[in-house]
């Protein structure tokens, strides 16, 4: 048996009001692949995050070689570090720091080195064109090139992070041949991915967490598909908060065919007094449905209607006119100025209503407004309209900014992710505002990573994979297992088809 060059034990990690990790351990053999499982949120990113330094545990430790010999790690994540204008070269050159002065050529050979460096992971392309040129198969190999670049004595640990996210078809099999011939020159290898029918492929062992624990170990032979999803998903139940169902209305929202990078041909409808929870992995296209559908991200296909209307496609603007509000997952980079007070955040959409005769802004009007915007949303202390927004909490900058969508008054509001990095007390004020909106009569959507949350807000439930809508949950079947087993099941066998469940 090889030996163990990681040795994870007894890792913790706890944030405000989470245990992230709680005595997670694992190990990794020499030219051995083991999946690192387990839904959104199940820890996976936070053990990541320590192995890499970026965070530190509060507990446990991890080895990393094995007795004197040394091991190196390298980490490659989802978006690759690579920077798309330069080339291949020039991108593995930033590890091997050269200098060749900006303007002077790489040193003789080197082209003919990165070309065998990147041909023993599985690449044959050209290597002096620009990233960006290069397929995202192409480009991941470029990543695996980079990080082994200069190895040579001692041992070496790799860490994927969704590697094929991205990849289709073919590139599937050149990236899992890349990941086997890593493994094969002696590397332990980590493989994390949400596609399950890779890892039945390649995997030699499989570790489930779920929650920061570990609730699973299996080894080849010992695990298929249907085993894996069952670990993944548990018999977790759907206790505690949950909105009460409210009487609708008629047909608010309706999206056909909408297309996008990430989108596929998305149909859905919501009504009037509805809230629908959007379902899915990174890369179903759940991270980016209510951005398309908005504008502020492309769509290149599709109709979106608001109170049957239809909505230019690619236009905020006409978004806002037609009676849409939207609320990113990135507050800080999306949806506010950090340098500005709360009062300025909350009115800079709509400044019609505190203009005076002359046709300036009326700081006295703001204040009233906002103050009532504030305490109507629960921003503690009421009266801080004039604190810079970076300096709120995160709970209250999102309160900020959701008192800037609701003051506009939408019929249809847009969340993606709402409530994250907030805490446990300001999310179910959150949850409560959400559903005195709808009770108003207004639609809205949300998409969310956490299961958990969507099933306490939701009327339904909508699982995206592929881009596409693939099953629908609603009443009873609004049940944490069964919807995570559909987002997870990449065969779809484990939920019940969209056609079946509207009938239902």
């Amino acid at each position: 048996m090889e030996p163990v060059i990681l040795d994870v034990r007894g890792l913790r990690k706890e944030f405000p009001g989470t245990v992230a990790l709680d005595d997670v351990s694992l190990q990794l053999r020499r030219g051995q692949i083991v999946a690192l499982l387990g839904h959104n949120g199940s820890g996976k990113s936070t053990l990541v995050k320590i192995l890499s330094g970026l965070y530190a545990a509060d507990a446990g430790e991890v080895r990393l070689g094995t007795g004197d010999t040394p091991a190196q790690l390298h980490v490659i994540h989802q978006n690759l570090g690579l920077i798309p204008t330069l080339t291949v070269i020039e991108n593995l050159d930033l590890v091997r720091r050269r200098r060749w002065g900006g303007v002077l050529p790489p040193p003789a050979g080197e082209r003919e080195r990165v070309l065998a460096l990147v041909a023993a992971f599985g690449g044959r392309f050209p290597v002096d064109v620009p990233v960006a040129q290069l397929s995202p198969a192409q480009r991941t190999i470029v990543a695996l090139a980079r990080a082994f670049d200069g190895w040579g004595t001692g041992d070496n640990v790799l860490v994927l992070d969704e590697p094929t996210a991205a990849l289709h078809g073919d590139e599937v099999d050149i990236l899992q041949d890349a990941v086997r011939a890593v493994a094969a020159r002696g590397a332990a290898v980590m493989y994390i991915s949400h596609r399950l029918g890779e890892v039945v492929e390649l995997a030699d062992r499989v570790v489930v967490l779920r929650n920061g624990r570990v609730v699973s170990r299996r080894e080849r032979g010992d695990f298929d598909r249907q085993v894996l999803v069952d670990d993944i998903a548990g018999s977790a139940g759907s206790a505690g908060y949950r909105r009460e169902p409210a009487a609708r209305g008629g047909v608010r929202l309706a999206v056909r065919g909408l297309t996008a990078p990430s989108l596929c041909g998305v149909d859905l409808e919501a009504s009037a007094g509805e809230i629908v929870g959007i379902a899915g992995l990174v890369g179903s296209g759940m991270e980016h449905l209510a951005s398309v559908i908005y504008g502020a991200a492309p769509a290149t296909g599709g109709t979106v209607t608001v109170d049957g209307r239809p909505l230019r496609r690619g236009a905020p603007r006409a978004a806002i006119r037609a009676g849409l509000a939207f609320v990113p997952s990135d507050r800080r980079r999306f949806a506010s100025i950090g340098a500005f007070p709360a009062r300025e955040n909350i009115t800079l959409p709509e400044l019609e209503s505190v203009r005076t005769w002359t046709g300036s802004v009326s700081t006295v009007r703001e204040r009233v407004d906002v103050r009532g915007w504030m305490r109507r949303v629960g921003v503690v202390p009421t009266d801080s309209e004039e604190r810079r927004f970076d300096l709120f909490s995160g709970g209250n900058q999102q309160k900020i900014v959701l008192a800037k969508c609701l003051r506009l008054r939408p019929a249809v509001l847009l969340l993606d992710e709402p409530t994250q990095g907030v805490d446990v007390g300001a999310q179910a004020e959150i949850y409560s505002l959400l559903g005195e909106f709808a009770r108003a009569g207004a639609t809205v959507l949300v998409s969310s990573s956490d299961i958990k949350e969507l099933i306490a807000v939701s009327d339904r439930i909508l699982v995206l994979r592929d881009g596409r809508v693939a099953q629908e949950f609603t009443g009873d079947d609004l049940v944490e297992s069964r919807i995570v087993r559909a987002v997870v099941d990449d065969d779809g066998s484990a939920a019940t088809p969209l056609t079946e469940s509207k009938a239902s």
